[in-house]
């Protein structure tokens, strides 16, 4: 089995979140909770490590639930039951190279093996979709500074609007889109 999927979804105008982990205390987690101050929804996935299952969760998360965002924690390495990327490309209408790119950026500051991550981040419908690493301490680490693109990315993508405790994440917004 793969971590288990979770998401923080919307219904209406209530922002999404969503994630992938064996727990329910995810460091992710208690960052969405500390720093989103709009309201939010939690939904956790617990798929199997199979591509099929994790496109079908990652497909229900986007369409059938209209969570903004969908995040899977794990399954990005080298090994051959890591195919979380593999599954985000197959249901992704657009891929946003630049969430992979620095989430292996924040990593390799602690973690030289790091390079072996195959994380990826794309846009479905009105979701927008990223793997984050599977340790605990890895995704609060990559979180705490990939959240800062986020709230403007769905924003862009005409999805709620995301107010965020800029004490907990300073996110970053033109003067022109900010509330």
């Amino acid at each position: 089995m793969t971590p288990s999927d979770s998401a923080l979804s919307r219904s209406a105008t209530v922002p999404a979140v969503a994630n992938t982990s064996t727990r329910e205390d995810l460091p992710s987690l208690l960052f969405f909770q500390d720093a989103i101050k709009s309201p939010w929804t939690a939904i956790y996935r617990c798929v199997p490590d199979e591509r099929d299952a994790v496109e079908a969760a990652l497909i229900e998360l986007a369409d059938q639930e209209q969570c903004s965002v969908v995040v899977t924690t794990g399954g990005t390495g080298p090994a051959p039951r890591d195919i979380t990327p593999e599954a985000t490309e197959a249901v992704c209408d657009r891929m946003m190279p630049g969430f992979g790119e620095q989430m292996r950026a924040i990593s390799l500051k602690y973690v030289p093996t790091a390079i072996l991550s195959r994380q990826v981040g794309g846009l479905r419908g009105q979701s927008l979709i990223f793997n984050l690493p599977g340790r605990p301490k890895s995704i609060r680490e990559t979180i705490d500074e990939l959240w800062k693109a986020v709230p403007y990315c769905i924003d862009l993508m005409n999805g709620p609007y995301m107010d965020m405790d800029a004490a907990v994440c300073d996110a970053f917004r033109p003067p022109a889109a900010r509330r």
